[in-house]
Order: structure tokens, then C-alpha cells, then sequence
């Protein structure tokens, strides 16, 4: 396999973070040598999850085995899944926001058309579903812990307690058609074709839909991981995926 230098589009802020962890990691489990230092296990994941590049092909560049590329990956995943915030600390610090914006995305997954739990009717293509929170500038706040895509987005914002945690905290939150029917604080368009609308509903639909559209970025921002774009591992791995992304990305956009 040949080599070459390469780069990724990641802040410095999130390689320090990452290496300040595993260092913390490695004292606490009494660690002593490494064949990678806790800074190039760090890259080793960033390039990882930023690139989508595979065990093999990280390993030949770090002059490291597959399996111990995957070994070194994995903890660091783990670790930062650990770190991301839960919805319970996300609706404290955004009690203060005027609104939130809820939404829910497809990951695509490797999967055969046996696999009918993982097949998004929606989407035509098996995936993940992901409840995405963000605050009114399109922030992105929190993401869900994943589910099968044969879950609709109004089911799997009950089964994550979304639609409770907000409404508790009376925090105005805007969705799309896809959780009519979630109450609580959740705000959905006006029902009925648009022919059929009244002026007044029409335009009510016309301001959801601006509000709405600035949770774009931080699905787009979600999905700037690459890894995110086409998982090929383990249905049961994604969860800790996605959380460590979340955690990468909050600690670079700080």
C-alpha cells in the first residue's frame, strides 16, 4: 500500500482536546507504553472520523497494525462518547433561547434489502434515524442516540423523551410535518394541501418553514464528518459514533 501526506479539515482545538483526554485516559489506567503517543492517537481518530478513511489505510500511514489502528480508534470513541452532552444538560442551557428546532436525519448505513428495520420508507435506503437539536441560529446543539430508520421522526422523539424534556421546560420548539401530533411545546405546520390553505394558514406555514430551515447547517455540520456519510461498521457502534462527533464538534466550535 503506498503513502502519502495528507490533511484534514479539523481545528487544532479538537486535536488538543482529544489528546488532553487520552493522556487523562491513559494516567487513569495506568498505561505505560503505547506504540502511538496519545497526540497521534488522536489524528489516528480525527482522520478517522473527519476523512472516513479505513482501518487499513490508517494503519499503513501510522506505521501501525489494523487490528491496533481499530484497538486505538475505538477507545478513543468510546471516550469521547462519554464526554457529549446529554438532552438533559442541553435543555438547561437552552431554557434561556427564545426556540429550538428539532429535526431528524438518515444516516446511511452498508445494509441488504433483507434488513427491513434499518429501511427508511422515506428515504428509500437503509440508515440510522438521528434527532438533531439546534438553537436559533442554526446551531447545532445535540444529537440523538441512534435508531433503526424504520423508526419515523415523531416516534423516535418520544422514545428519546424530547418532546417531554421540552415541554417541562416550556421551551418553544419548531418540527416539521413529521411530528404532527408530538403536543407539548412542539409547533408544526398548518395541515392540508396548500390549495386548500387560508391566506392566514399559508402564511404561518411560510414563516415555520423559514424558522425551519436553519437547522440545515447543523445537520450539514453533523454530516461534514465523513464517517457519518456511509457507515460501514456495526449497528451497535453508531450511537458512540455519533455522540463523539457531537463532542468534537461543540469543543471546536467553542
Amino acid at each position: 500500500m503506498l503513502v502519502y501526506p495528507s490533511g484534514a479539515d479539523v481545528s487544532s482545538s479538537a486535536l488538543r482536546f482529544l489528546t488532553q483526554q487520552l493522556r487523562r485516559h491513559r494516567r487513569a489506567i495506568g498505561s505505560r507504553w503505547r506504540r502511538l503517543s496519545a497526540g497521534r492517537q488522536a489524528l489516528l481518530t480525527l482522520a478517522h472520523l473527519r476523512v472516513g478513511n479505513t482501518y487499513a489505510q490508517l494503519a499503513a500511514g501510522f506505521g501501525v497494525g489494523t487490528t491496533t489502528a481499530y484497538r486505538y480508534i475505538t477507545e478513543a470513541v468510546e471516550l469521547l462518547a462519554t464526554l457529549a452532552p446529554s438532552l438533559a444538560d442541553v435543555v438547561r442551557t437552552a431554557s434561556a433561547k427564545a426556540y429550538l428546532i428539532l429535526d431528524g436525519t438518515l444516516l446511511p448505513i452498508d445494509r441488504i434489502a433483507a434488513d427491513r428495520p434499518f429501511y427508511s420508507g422515506k428515504h428509500k435506503k437503509h440508515g440510522m434515524n438521528v434527532q438533531v437539536l439546534a438553537d436559533p441560529f442554526g446551531r447545532l446543539l445535540w444529537a440523538s442516540p441512534a435508531l433503526p430508520g424504520a423508526v419515523h421522526d415523531i416516534r423516535a422523539a418520544r422514545e428519546h423523551g424530547i418532546v417531554d424534556a421540552l415541554t417541562q421546560a416550556g421551551i418553544r420548539c419548531w418540527a416539521d410535518k413529521g411530528y404532527r401530533g408530538a403536543g407539548g411545546t412542539v409547533r408544526v405546520p398548518c395541515r392540508g394541501r396548500w390549495e386548500n390553505l387560508s391566506e392566514g394558514q399559508k402564511a404561518v406555514n411560510r414563516s415555520h418553514a423559514k424558522i425551519r430551515a436553519l437547522v440545515e447547517p447543523a445537520v450539514a455540520a453533523l454530516k461534514s464528518w465523513r464517517i457519518l456519510r456511509k457507515l460501514r461498521c456495526s449497528t451497535t457502534r453508531i450511537t458512540s459514533i455519533v455522540q463523539a462527533v457531537l463532542t468534537l464538534h461543540l469543543t471546536s466550535s467553542e
